[in-house]
């Protein structure tokens, strides 16, 4: 296995950050690692980098204790921050220079990092000068500088504009062929453009691991979204046959999640006549990772 976790528990004084969590990702995955803010990503990111310690349990990168061999752990590691630190006064290959050089690098790969991620018309320039969308290409850059074979990843498209998430998606991508890719993302979409598995993680549970296709098809449920002309409670809303949960998304709109596979819309119909309301709209929706997202952690 390429990342292996178990057990794993963290707390920052009363708040419990990490409570038993446990995986493992296979030579090759790439896992999208998903959760609410404050759920425990970055923290279990941290652990997996050697940058801090867990309070119980263990995890193992490329068959390497994040402890015990925390250099050798480092060595096979990329890791890209979720704030990525970056020295604002250097030039691009100024700094990708510096870390080649910490990490031994022959400075051929500087050039082959920056075609890469495409910081070409860029690498001449200070970090400070770049956009924040270019200054997450070089983090990305030095993430890949000593080729390793564990990319971690937190947040790696924050402030990118639309077409450089294609482009860095297509990165990502492209190195998920040889190696392992395990990314933390708020975006729902590149989750579903990149990643084989997803990882879901609430209050420092794991709550769904499965493969992408899997979780968000096995489920025999349907979707309903309904607008009303007035407001309605959850409390009349629960007394729809079959239903699961009711999500007030905006003003009147509520999106229902039925456990039957029978078409509910007729019911919700009738229920709106029983209670003195209309239906602005009525539409059957397909799930997707989003909304499978949002009943997880809801």
């Amino acid at each position: 296995m390429s990342i292996e976790v178990q057990n794993i528990s963290k707390s920052y004084g009363t708040q419990k950050a990490l409570d038993n969590v446990s995986f493992s990702v296979k030579k090759g995955e790439i896992v999208g690692f998903l959760g609410p803010n404050g759920a425990g990503k970055s923290t279990l990111m941290k652990i997996l980098t050697t940058y801090i310690a867990a309070d119980e349990g263990t995890a193992e990168v490329n068959g390497n204790d994040v402890v015990v061999h925390a250099k050798e752990v480092q060595k096979t590691v990329g890791y890209l921050a979720e704030h990525n630190p970056l020295y604002l006064d250097l030039y691009v290959r100024e700094y990708l220079e510096f870390n080649a050089s910490v990490y031994k690098v022959a400075p051929k790969r500087i050039e082959e990092v920056i075609v890469l991620t495409g910081l070409s018309s860029e690498s001449h320039k200070k970090i400070g000068q770049l956009s924040k969308g270019y200054r997450q290409r070089v983090g990305l850059a030095n993430a890949l500088l000593h080729n390793p074979d564990v990319l971690i990843l937190d947040e790696p498209t924050t402030g990118l504009d639309p077409n450089q998430l294609v482009e860095i998606r297509n990165v990502i991508k492209n190195v998920g062929k040889n190696k392992t890719v395990f990314l933390s993302t708020h975006i729902m979409q590149e989750v579903e453009a990149i990643c084989d598995r997803v990882i879901i993680i609430n209050n420092g549970k794991i709550v769904a691991d499965k493969k992408l296709e899997k979780l968000i098809s096995e489920e025999q449920e349907q979707l309903i979204e309904v607008e009303f002309n007035k407001a309605v409670t959850v409390d009349l809303l629960n007394t729809l046959p079959n239903l699961k949960t009711a999500l007030n998304t905006h003003d009147f709109v509520w999106e229902l999640t039925f456990t039957s596979s029978i078409d509910s819309r007729p019911a919700v119909f009738d229920f709106a006549q029983t209670n003195d309301l209309k239906t602005l709209q009525l539409n059957q929706k397909n799930k997707n990772l989003e909304t499978v997202f949002r009943e997880m952690t809801k």
